[in-house]
């Protein structure tokens, strides 16, 4: 007899061309067809659950079929499901505006549907801030060596994937990679804090001798994410400000898979104490719900393009730009941060994360490392295919993880309990000992 699973996967390796994946392998490696979700779980057409350890891809920040954002969506859907906002603005709209402003210091946003799109807009937005101020040469761009900024060609080009980028190169508008501060490429003897400093001094001995050409540094606040959860000391952000400010070059910080609490604090760019010009946010914004994302910046950006003459403007767009239904699920997520606590909460639940790993031993890691509700380790002497044959032997015990290359990380939920906790640890050691 023919199971749930095989029926839609079937169906969907016929017709669905699924992303970051090379679609032959799934000859060997089937799809996972899921039925349902609920909390920290997913659930497939035969019964078997998994416990989703990435958070679906970093976007569902209280779990699947949370009913405070189920029902703000079903609330709306009675209200409006979308306008046009060129010429138009709704409610939920203006109210997100407000209380992201609230938030991030920011006091202008601008909508898009992904986080690609925020990071083509930040970029887009700062070059032409230079450009309305009379500095056509200030047009280049700087982002950081293993950085990710997402896969349109405008924020490939200041991503440093070598996988994605290198196929579409001759697209890609040419950009600078600073070195990274990853605490991991530190030098014998230097703490992540002095391997910060000496990065921060390289980025502004560059920017020094190139300034009149650059509009725009990008950086992904705190946590490197795309390349293995790449983490470092907030000394290196306060420094980039201080060098921005000095250079008069944009500070662009991509909080798009940081921000929404997962470093910590609300958004990453809090521990270092500073503001960017622009912030870019994205996928836990709506809790995983609806496509949404934003761009926040300065009233001295807006300043430069409010002006009587049209091609002064911003004339960007998406036509789901500030869509209804996801900005009243961005309100709903935004309730729960402030009616439960859940800062707080998650300091708790990384306390009792970390009591559990200090007790790991005899397992071929290194570099265990956490940044608020991120974790990652970096597997030694992982034999080829460790990656496929980890996510493989993972999924067989109930568990989502998807490794990158030789690291392993755990970005949950943060509605997960300390049972789900010592489950989702206990399986991992599990499959370390069978996979490696």
């Amino acid at each position: 007899m023919t199971s749930g699973n095989q029926t839609w996967l079937q169906r969907s390796a016929h017709s669905v061309w699924h992303p970051c994946s090379q679609m032959k392998h799934h000859e060997a490696l089937p799809l996972v067809p899921v039925k349902r979700g609920e909390g920290v779980w997913l659930e497939d057409f035969d019964g078997k659950r998994y416990l989703d350890g990435v958070s679906s891809w970093w976007v569902n920040l209280f779990g699947h079929n949370h009913p405070q954002i189920k029902t703000a969506i079903i609330e709306q859907l009675h209200q409006l499901e979308h306008v046009i906002l060129a010429g138009f603005t709704h409610e939920p709209v203006i109210q997100l505006s407000e209380r992201l402003s609230s938030l991030t210091g920011l006091g202008h946003s601008f909508y898009a549907s992904d986080g690609a799109s925020a990071t083509e807009i930040a970029l887009k937005m700062s070059f032409h801030y230079w450009r309305n101020h009379g500095q056509d040469a200030k047009n280049r761009f700087l982002s950081l060596q293993n950085g990710y900024h997402g896969e349109t060609l405008g924020s490939l080009s200041v991503t440093d994937v070598a996988l994605f980028k290198e196929t579409y190169a001759s697209l890609l508008r040419e950009s600078v990679q600073l070195p990274s501060p990853d605490w991991r490429l530190a030098g014998p003897g230097e703490d992540a804090r002095q391997y910060a400093l000496r990065c921060a001094e390289q980025a502004g001995n560059y920017i020094a001798q190139h300034h009149d050409s650059i509009a725009a540094l990008i950086v992904e606040p705190l946590v490197q994410c795309a390349t293995g959860m790449a983490m470092y000391h907030p000394i290196y952000l306060q420094r980039l400000r201080e060098i921005c400010d000095r250079y008069e070059v944009h500070l662009i910080a991509d909080e798009i898979a940081v921000g929404f609490g997962r470093t910590g604090t609300m958004f990453a760019c809090e521990q270092a104490n500073i503001r960017p010009d622009f912030i870019c946010l994205s996928k836990g914004i709506t809790g995983g719900y609806l496509p949404l994302s934003v761009v926040q910046t300065t009233d001295e950006v807006y300043a430069a393009f409010y002006d009587d003459n049209i091609t002064r403007g911003f004339l960007h767009s998406h036509s789901y730009t500030g869509n209804a239904l996801a900005c009243s699920a961005a309100l709903a997520t935004l309730d729960i941060f402030a009616q439960q606590d859940v800062l707080n909460s998650n300091r708790r639940k990384a306390a009792y994360l970390n009591q559990q790993l200090a007790a790991w031993d005899d397992l071929p890691i290194s570099q265990l490392r956490n940044t608020g509700m991120i974790w990652a380790f970096d597997v030694v002497d992982s034999q080829p295919g460790f990656q496929q044959r980890f996510y493989q032997a993972a999924l067989q015990r109930g568990l989502l993880l998807r490794p990158m290359g030789n690291t392993v990380y755990f970005m949950p939920p943060y509605i997960i309990t300390e049972s789900e906790i010592d489950f989702m640890l206990e399986q991992t050691v599990a499959v370390l000992k069978d996979s490696i």
